[in-house]
């Protein structure tokens, strides 16, 4: 279980309004009431959303689509114009605005004006990033922007190590990114952004692990989380998956080949109170559906409320429900083998 750091959380609460606790009272009960009789049930609006900034990204990470180059729908920018239309239809239930879905942030633009009017709804932010592109000027910017949490992908303590899994990044440009953002957070006396390096493990960085905690201390961002790495074809074992049991979402069977650890049970909280929005208006169950396969409705055709409970949506709920294991993303979901620190 993650370290409850208390700044962080007092300020997530201080978005709740009486509309967003009602609303959130509806998306948990209907949740619970689904998981205790089977049958979807679904009252509410999102906590929480996710905005894709861009599909773009600088770096070619082996396990991610947008390093890869291997997108199976359209790239693109997310539109300004788009994304407030968007918020205003949703920002009196919402609590929790991800600016991230694939790609890195920083190359849109607009980026940062979209975070600053989502900020202005009082809306909790939050966006990763690979730290490539937090220059002074950027890091001053994020800041100012009212931006609430900022991960900072950070995959090895030495350059060796780090550029293993983040190919054709730079570990100094990283540490630079997060040093800027200390400093203009002290420079302006801003408690935000709350500031983590998330460091995926995998087997080349796994003896990192007690270096990137020394590290977050020197730089001065204020926790470390570790995360486990989804890989895509890892029954048969793969170099990435780490020997540490701890920090892996597969375990080894007897015959030698791999399994995914959780069990998938018929019930996902995320489909209750989260979902994802492309950069170009498609309306996707969660974030492990990449290259959008499970489009449950397009925002550039319906409201987002129209969406969130039309027929796709409710067949989606009602398959998920009788059978989690038959839908492709579901099968290699790692709730559950989360690890924090």
């Amino acid at each position: 279980m993650p370290t409850i750091n208390w700044t962080d959380s007092l300020n997530l609460l201080s978005k709740l309004t009486p509309k967003r606790a009602l609303n959130a009272a509806k998306v948990f009960s209907s949740y619970y009431i689904s998981k205790w009789t089977g049958k979807p049930v679904q009252w509410g609006y999102p906590i929480s959303l996710s905005f894709e900034p861009t599909t773009s990204c600088n770096l070619r990470c082996p396990e991610c689509p947008s390093g890869l180059r291997a997108f199976t729908r359209p790239t693109g920018m997310l539109k300004n114009d788009f994304f407030r239309d968007t918020i205003d239809q949703v920002h009196k239930e919402l609590l929790y605005l991800i600016f991230y879905f694939q790609g890195e942030p920083y190359l849109n633009r607009d980026f940062l004006d979209m975070v600053q009017y989502a900020s202005a709804k009082g809306i909790y932010t939050a966006t990763s990033t690979n730290a490539h592109y937090l220059n002074d000027e950027n890091a001053r910017k994020t800041v100012e922007s009212g931006l609430d949490r900022l991960i900072i992908s950070i995959d090895g303590t030495t350059q060796d190590v780090y550029e293993q899994y983040r190919i054709g990044g730079r570990l100094d440009k990283v540490l630079e990114g997060a040093r800027n953002i200390v400093k203009w957070k002290k420079e302006l006396k801003s408690k935000t952004p709350f500031v983590f390096f998330q460091f995926l493990v995998v087997k080349p960085n796994e003896h990192q692990i007690e270096d990137v905690k020394r590290l977050a201390a020197e730089v001065g961002v204020d926790e470390v989380r570790f995360k486990t790495a989804q890989i895509y074809d890892y029954e048969h074992g793969n170099e990435l998956i780490p020997t540490l049991d701890k920090f892996s979402r597969y375990r080894r069977k007897t015959d030698g080949t791999y399994a995914i650890k959780s069990g998938l049970s018929n019930h996902c909280w995320k489909l209750w109170h989260a979902n994802v929005i492309t950069w170009d208006g498609l309306v996707v169950p969660c974030c492990f559906d990449k290259d959008a396969m499970h489009q449950l409705g397009n925002l550039k055709m319906q409201s987002f409320k129209e969406v969130w409970n039309n027929d796709n949506y409710r067949q989606f709920r009602r398959e998920l429900m009788q059978s989690r294991k038959n839908i492709d993303i579901c099968a290699n979901c790692s709730e559950g083998t989360k690890v924090w620190g």
